[in-house]
């Protein structure tokens, strides 16, 4: 599997520290301890890109990585995550918000959905408002390595269903950061996405 290079441009904590480019963006959200950061690694197959943490919602600002495949990777804060204060969850809020529905560089946002358990109502929330605004997404279900091929599938199956009247879900796709289900299905469909993109004048 080739390995995609990827190097950190910036990390922002407001709107006014967001890049200036013309690449596509590819946006990777969702809860804390939902296994973002090592999915992230595992699509680019490099270990160090997104920091892994034992300490979930230890991520607080949007980090901007550019890659070899001509797209930028975005990871956002998780979200839902307990022991972070109210003040800093309203700080993500505003922030992510002010990502996923005013950026115009972002051609997908993936929302990553622990497969071993039904989707939260915060990612529910999450699909609600990309799907409000109009903004593609798809989702990836984590931690398949977790469950039994046929659990994957049904789980699959379920997350389809729910989505199956939703107009921007581009896909469902399941995932592993361990074995690496679903890389290549990840990145056919950015590649895709970011083809059809039209660059910001």
């Amino acid at each position: 599997m080739e390995t995609i290079q990827a190097s950190f441009i910036t990390g922002a904590v407001s709107p006014e520290q967001f890049p200036v480019h013309t690449l596509p963006e590819v946006a990777m959200i969702g809860r804390s301890n939902v296994g973002k950061s090592s999915l992230i690694n595992r699509i680019v197959l490099q270990g160090n890109v997104a920091r892994v943490s034992n300490t979930p919602g230890k991520t607080r600002e949007i980090n901007f990585f550019n890659t070899s495949m001509s797209f930028v990777l975005v990871d956002l804060p998780g979200y839902g995550y307990a022991r972070v204060s109210k003040q800093h969850r309203a700080g993500f809020s505003v922030l992510i918000r002010q990502y996923l529905i005013e950026r115009p560089n972002m051609a997908l946002a993936c929302v990553l959905v622990d497969s071993r358990h039904d989707p939260m109502e915060s990612d529910l929330a999450m699909i609600e408002e990309l799907e409000f605004a109009g903004r593609p997404y798809s989702v990836l279900l984590t931690k398949t390595d977790k469950l039994k091929p046929a659990q994957v599938k049904e789980r699959t199956r379920q997350m389809r269903h729910l989505l199956e009247h939703c107009k921007h879900c581009v896909d469902v796709i399941a995932t592993s950061s361990e074995t690496g289900e679903g890389r290549s299905s990840v990145l056919g469909m950015i590649k895709r996405l970011c083809s059809q993109f039209n660059k910001p004048s």
